[in-house]
């Protein structure tokens, strides 16, 4: 289950995009590094408050850092951290959108909000019942909030290509077999990149070359994903053609 359950979701390309989605393996251990630092520095803030204001400013202070363990922290790092917690970081997990974009402050208050049920009905057990017998591993909060947790994709370091792109590159390519709703996905796809998280943007290209780069006689192996599809998209649209929504950044 840990390496092989996947989210498969339609884009606005037409294309299928897996999100490998965590399993219970990795979302304890992310779990368990955040549950440990949060707790360590409410520890440390209620013994600080007892000791100025004894118990009942040790209590108002650890009711305070109990809601802030459970939702605050979490809710700040998924929706202003990416999906990614500490301890998510650690695991390379993110927290998104059941349709793959990132999730919203609605979203994360309800998920992080229903954590503190979970928790306090046999410490997360019915969380870990849930990932169990969700056919998408979810726990009762992302099933109420419509998240997914899934495992992070690192995308390969790209080459910043050249602004305008010489014929030559593409110049022995036979595009014939790729028709005009190919090159609309194409198109599409180079126009939004900048927009997508890194490993998305990497899993729909390497999508779209998977189905489009046995149909191109002629390219030469070791060629980057975007690089085919930008050169793909300046054979099918003619000679010294700019690169469609601009350059690729190096990303990693």
């Amino acid at each position: 289950m840990e390496y092989e359950d996947r989210r498969t979701i339609a884009t606005p390309e037409g294309v299928q995009l897996a999100l490998p989605l965590a399993g219970i393996g990795t979302r304890f251990m992310a779990t368990l590094i955040d549950l440990l630092l949060g707790f360590s520095i409410a520890f440390v803030a209620v013994l600080f408050a007892g000791a100025l204001g004894g118990r009942v400013a040790a209590a108002i202070v650890g009711a305070a850092a109990a809601l802030s363990v459970f939702v605050v922290y979490n809710v700040v790092f998924e929706v202003f951290g990416g999906g990614r917690t500490l301890g998510h970081r650690a695991a390379g997990l993110r927290v998104v959108a059941d349709g793959g974009s990132p999730v919203g402050l609605r979203a994360s208050l309800i998920r992080n909000t229903i954590r503190i049920v979970e928790f306090g009905f046999g410490f997360y057990l019915p969380a870990v019942i849930s990932i169990l017998v969700t056919r998408n591993n979810q726990r009762l909060g992302d099933i109420a909030a419509g998240s997914l947790v899934i495992r992070e994709t690192r995308a390969p370091v790209y080459e910043q290509p050249q602004p305008v792109i010489p014929p030559a590159q593409f110049a022995s390519w036979d595009v014939t077999g790729v028709g005009d709703a190919e090159l609309a996905a194409v198109r599409t796809f180079l126009e939004r990149r900048h927009s997508l998280a890194p490993g998305t943007r990497a899993a729909l290209a390497g999508e779209l070359v998977e189905k489009l780069r046995p149909r191109v006689p002629g390219v030469r192996p070791g060629l980057h994903d975007e690089q085919f599809l930008e050169y793909l998209a300046a054979a099918k649209s003619g000679p010294s053609a700019p690169p469609v929504g601009g350059s690729a950044p190096p990303y990693g």
